[in-house]
């Protein structure tokens, strides 16, 4: 995998992602030389849902309050249906997704994330992918939905599930060792 040593990497996540959907991204991104925070809503630890039940818990690094997006070189939102819908209804949380995509740096949601790209209303307008259950969700916000491993649109990486997680960390990397700057269309 290319080398991103120095690029940093916000993971925005809360209680109920997708276990796999926050760890392959984080440790992929790790493994190239990314620095990769845990970014959430309160201190401590978030737990994951593994398939059927809850997961490990992951250790936060920084709270929303912590940190500003412009520290950030790129922003990963992982699925899974309870963590998205618990920050979709956070101000600060949606405000962060919009102010990092208002960046133009690159833009990652699998699964169920893109309700974030919906409700921060940056999907208009884009070419997008997600879990198959949203997938109105995705094309009433004003977003062209496919069927697709990954997209990648305006610097904005999606993906539909688990399965894809490792071509959307490719992704990932290879947008952050391109250095990728997009000037997005204003939503």
């Amino acid at each position: 995998m290319a080398q991103v040593s120095g690029k940093k990497v916000a993971i925005l996540a809360t209680n109920g992602f997708e276990q796999s959907e926050l760890e392959v991204p984080r440790d992929r991104l790790r493994e190239a030389g990314a620095d990769v925070t845990i970014v959430s809503l309160k201190a401590g630890e978030i737990r994951g849902w593994d398939h059927t039940d809850w997961g490990r818990p992951v250790g936060v690094d920084k709270t929303l309050d912590e940190v500003k997006p412009e520290e950030f070189d790129a922003l990963v939102l992982p699925g899974g249906q309870i963590n998205p819908d618990l920050l979709r209804v956070e101000p600060k949380a949606v405000g962060f997704v919009k102010t990092f995509f208002d960046s133009g740096k690159p833009l990652a949601a699998v699964c169920h994330g893109p309700w974030l790209l919906v409700e921060a209303g940056v999907a208009r307008g884009l070419t997008m992918t997600s879990y198959r259950s949203i997938k109105t969700d995705v094309k009433n916000a004003g977003a062209q939905w496919v069927d697709k491993e990954v997209v990648v649109d305006q610097g904005v990486i999606t993906s539909r599930n688990p399965g894809d997680l490792e071509a959307f960390s490719a992704k990932i990397v290879e947008e952050l060792k391109e250095g990728r700057h997009t000037h997005r269309k204003a939503a």
